[in-house]
């Protein structure tokens, strides 16, 4: 009960502090919100002294930022929102009219994303239901590891599904807008007025959240397949898809809390794809908030969002709990994360190399030079990919954009990677913190970085990095709950073990490898990131040759001349084909322990194990 309480007070002091700031983003920033709400209001008229006092006194800006938070905190009590800065109307019924449109989308890209998720998991559930993950299809018991190659098995590799996670999500929203909504006129590409207009934008934000789900998924599924109750379960013969359907339940306790990740991240943080669609939601009203510095509706909008992690995160462990709650507690799981054989090599090199071999032709070229004559040339030998709407070679834009775009990603995953790891294992204190850093949408978090250390090249980083580590320490945390319940782990401790051995010989090595894998998955999404906040015009600004700042520069002429698009489109599902061929190599060097021989017929299992296998 302790806890709980010590929990509960951490949450509430981190969104107490987080609306704070907001509540003091222009004082932060050094600019003046009576100007801002001027230019807003009217960009026509002249910011006199006069004009700026008489703005200030209606909005209370005289009184300073703590006094006017103090209002507003005030206000909540009685579900008061205040009354916007610029248009005058109450701000409660605008938040909640924008986080039911939210809502909704959220829903229907969910349930794409969970179509996805089982398209990419459909060859190794199919696999294991008929016992072909090793190969050996009349074997009555599999051993440890399943082999990924050879025989029928399951595949390596997983790279349409890389693809697929690293296509841009305004990139994607944008061919669906011009081609499916304009061109074919097959459904709406703009406004918001039913069920019809929700299919595009849907497919564009749970297309590529279901492809890292997916992935995040496929990865779980042979250790499940190969647990000691599978085992029992095939030696008994229960039907495959008895067994499949068990697995996939197995699993799922590891993905949930990513899984409100995402339910949060489409609810608040698909402010691009609502820009594009001219969707009412409420991300692009935080977004034009933050902008305008309406504070009122920024902080009712982003208090929104944090009680809807809380929400998210709660059912997430919730769920959890029915799915595996006894074993949990009565510590009778087995170690899901077994030792693999070394992923194939010809496919992290083949997609290596040609990324090599794109930035070695681009680079001897001047990715700054005009030639207006050549606006939007198509490829030719002389410009391979074309030229962009002021003749500037892409090839050559491409190339040299990599070396930053790609360092940078790779910095940021690696920071992202061990700060997540670290909180992970402290779960009581980052849990709360993931909720909310994750409820933030990326443009407010960038504004706020941008209060704080200023505007620069390293802001957008820093902002990315902010937000970033969320998912792997939520993945951390999950899957060290389920280690710590494993039965080796108890025998362990039994012998003797202390928390140091059991830390490095235990719980990292079941951890670390599927963290790290689900890190270089989410590499191109770091330099979507990046894009995102480019075509947002918060990142990389011209004429530097950054592939998001590619992608936006380049959108408009999308129609006209799509290879300027396609190119660092094409780059960018390159970069997410090799992080995900070669995350599949990732291994933790360790001595492998001795399973137990299968025994026909099995012995009597544990509580939890039996529950596994019951037939319904």
């Amino acid at each position: 009960m302790r806890q709980r309480t010590a929990t509960f007070l951490w949450r509430v002091g981190i969104a107490v502090a987080l609306v704070t700031a907001i509540g003091v983003l222009p004082w932060l920033s050094h600019t003046d919100p009576a100007l801002t709400v001027l230019k807003v209001r009217s960009a026509d008229r002249d910011p006199t002294p006069e004009v700026l006092a008489d703005i200030r006194a209606q909005l209370g800006l005289d009184n300073g930022p703590f006094h006017l938070l103090g209002d507003w905190l005030g206000g909540l009590w009685h579900g008061d929102s205040g009354r916007s800065w610029i248009s005058g109307s109450e701000v409660t019924p605008a938040v909640l009219q924008a986080l039911g449109v939210s809502l909704l989308l959220m829903a229907v890209a969910l349930a794409v994303a969970a179509v996805t998720a089982a398209l990419i998991c459909a060859r190794t559930l199919w696999l294991g239901a008929h016992r072909r993950l090793d190969g050996r299809r009349n074997q009555k018991v599999w051993r440890e590891a399943p082999r990924w190659k050879g025989g029928g098995g399951r595949r390596a590799g997983g790279s349409g599904s890389a693809v697929l996670a690293a296509l841009p999500e305004f990139l994607t929203a944008s061919v669906l807008a011009t081609v499916v909504g304009v061109q074919l006129g097959w459904l709406p590409a703009l406004g918001w007025y039913g069920p019809q207009w929700t299919i595009l934008p849907a497919l564009a934000l749970g297309l590529p959240a279901g492809a890292v789900l997916g992935r995040l998924l496929d990865d779980l599924l042979p250790g499940a397949f190969a647990e000691p109750w599978a085992l029992a379960a095939t030696a008994r013969g229960l039907p495959g898809r008895t067994v499949a359907r068990q697995a996939l339940r197995r699993c799922l306790p590891g993905l949930l809390p990513n899984t409100g990740l995402f339910v949060v991240g489409l609810t608040g943080g698909s402010v691009t794809v609502e820009q594009i669609f001219d969707i009412p939601g409420l991300g692009r009203t935080t977004l034009q908030a933050a902008l305008a510095q309406d504070l009122p509706v920024l902080q009712a909008g982003t208090l929104a969002l944090i009680l809807l992690a809380a929400v998210a995160a709660g059912l997430a462990r919730l769920l959890a709990r029915l799915l595996i709650g006894p074993a949990l507690r009565d510590g009778a799981l087995p170690s899901l994360h077994r030792p693999s054989p070394p992923a194939g090599r010809i496919l992290p090199f083949a997609y290596g190399g040609l990324l090599v071999a794109v930035i070695a032709l681009g680079l001897p070229r001047d990715p700054l030079a005009l030639d207006t004559a050549e606006r939007l040339a198509a490829p030719s030998p002389a410009h391979p990919f074309g030229t962009d709407a002021l003749g500037r070679d892409v090839l050559a834009r491409v190339a040299h954009g990599a070396l930053d775009t790609l360092l940078l990603a790779l910095a940021i995953t690696a920071a992202t990677l061990l700060t997540g790891v670290l909180l992970g294992l402290l779960p009581r204190l980052s849990g709360p913190l993931v909720d909310t850093v994750t409820a933030l949408p990326p443009v407010l978090v960038a504004l706020l970085v941008t209060a704080v250390v200023g505007s620069g090249t390293a802001t957008p980083a820093l902002a990315v990095a902010a937000v970033a580590w969320a998912p792997l320490a939520a993945h951390t945390s999950a899957l060290l709950r389920q280690e710590r319940a494993a039965l080796h782990l108890t025998a362990t401790r039994a012998l003797g073990a202390g928390p140091w051995y059991l830390l490095r010989h235990e719980l990292l090595p079941a951890v670390v490898p599927p963290v790290t894998r689900h890190a270089l998955l989410r590499l191109p999404g770091i330099a979507l990131a990046l894009a995102s906040l480019a075509f947002l015009g918060l990142g990389a600004q011209p004429p530097s040759p950054e592939w998001g700042l590619l992608l936006a520069e380049n959108q408009p002429y999308a129609e006209r001349a799509p290879w300027a698009v396609l190119a660092p489109a094409v780059v960018l599902a390159l970069l997410g084909a090799l992080a995900v061929t070669a995350a599949g190599g990732v291994r933790w060097g360790r001595r492998r322990r001795r399973e137990a021989e299968p025994i026909l017929p099995m012995p009597e299992q544990p509580s939890a194990s039996r529950e596994l296998v019951k037939t319904g």
